[in-house]
């Protein structure tokens, strides 16, 4: 929150900078580079597509969503390492232990999950977004097994395998001492409370959603983009904020989808963003099967000669940040706002007050 705070402003330093054609002035202030921050994850979003862009394969693309029950998500809040960890590892066995059943596909597949903890009215509800090519290697690497067309894998037992596991994993954790119960949920502390809630949890649907296939591979990275390098909400849905109030756009899915407008006090939007702060260096975006780090470039490789396809690379960057962007975005941070035509140069540099920043960064 302290990062948020003092983003682009003059606790950070920053530089003056002045058009070298029309004199135009304008104060540049640092930025605070924490992950959370709305302000700070454009250059880094553009940059992780453009690796993403490179892997792409020639094939259909899936998206596949998990979700947890309610009661779940409460228990997951109050032990965000643990729990998340827990949906993770589950989804990626789930995906890998289906799609190798010669039953389904009989193949590995590679994919890439990315964790929300968010809904668009910015409650607490913690899921995984997974981005899927519709194939993989056949078990000798010698062949590119196809799915079926418009159709991945059973959604329906994908659920039945996801709720197992997470909840044979979430007993564990509990039984290791690993979960704690604080407010409303001390009551699971005792381990026959703790199992009668997860008998319940068990005799519920676990909701594992499969959207259509995608267009094309370019449409995967224009969706994906979009959610990758954000937490709970963007500052584009922002409507107004006036007399300790915040209006923003918000999308009511029970309600056909329709574009609404949430009004909340400033302290209860406050709170509800902080909901989403992760735990400190974890890891939000993994790779999985033949896109996991250890294996993807080799892996890929063989993709490519098994679809028939060319090599791909990431083209060199430029060191400067801002030549990077333009690079990337076609977007120029130097054109002059003013009058269009000049560009703005550095003309003076002013440092912090402080010898080093005024909060923890957590940029991981």
């Amino acid at each position: 929150m302290a990062a948020i705070e003092v983003c682009r402003t003059g606790a950070l330093g920053g530089h003056l900078e002045r058009c070298d054609q029309c004199n135009y002035e304008r104060n540049c202030f640092n930025s605070c580079r924490d992950r959370h921050c709305p302000k700070c994850q454009s250059l880094a979003r553009v940059q992780w597509i453009e690796h993403r862009q490179a892997e792409l394969l020639d094939c259909p693309y899936f998206h596949i969503v998990f979700t947890v029950p309610e009661e779940i998500g409460a228990i997951a809040y109050q032990n965000k390492p643990a729990v998340y960890d827990i949906l993770f590892h589950v989804t990626a066995e789930t995906l890998k232990t289906i799609a190798a059943d010669p039953k389904h596909l009989g193949a590995e597949i590679g994919f890439f999950a990315v964790l929300h903890s968010w809904g668009q009215n910015l409650m607490f509800h913690p899921h995984l977004h997974c981005v899927v090519p519709g194939g993989g290697l056949s078990d000798n690497g010698q062949r590119w097994v196809r799915c079926r067309a418009r159709f991945f894998l059973s959604v329906r037992v994908l659920s039945r395998l996801f709720r197992r596991l997470f909840l044979e994993s979430l007993q564990k954790a509990f039984s290791a001492g690993k979960l704690q119960f604080f407010g409303a949920l001390e009551t699971l502390r005792d381990s026959s409370a703790f199992t009668g809630l997860l008998a319940c949890a068990r005799s519920c649907e676990w909701v594992v959603y499969s959207k259509a296939p995608f267009a094309g591979p370019q449409q995967v990275l224009d969706y994906v983009g979009r959610y990758t390098h954000r937490v709970a909400i963007s500052n584009h849905r922002l409507v107004n904020i006036d007399d300790g109030r915040v209006q923003f756009d918000w999308k009511d899915y029970r309600d056909h989808s329709k574009v609404k407008v949430m009004n909340l006090d400033v302290e209860e939007f406050i709170r509800r963003f902080l909901l989403h702060v992760l735990p400190e260096g974890f890891q939000r975006i993994r790779y999985y099967g033949f896109l996991a780090n250890r294996y993807r470039q080799k892996k890929l490789a063989l993709c490519r000669v098994l679809l028939g396809m060319q090599s791909s690379h990431v083209s060199a960057l430029a060191t400067d940040y801002r030549q990077r962007y333009e690079e990337l975005t076609g977007r120029s941070l130097l054109l002059c706002p003013q009058c269009r035509r000049g560009q703005m140069k550095v003309v003076e540099t002013f440092p912090a007050p402080f010898e080093r920043a005024p909060y923890p960064i957590d940029s991981s």
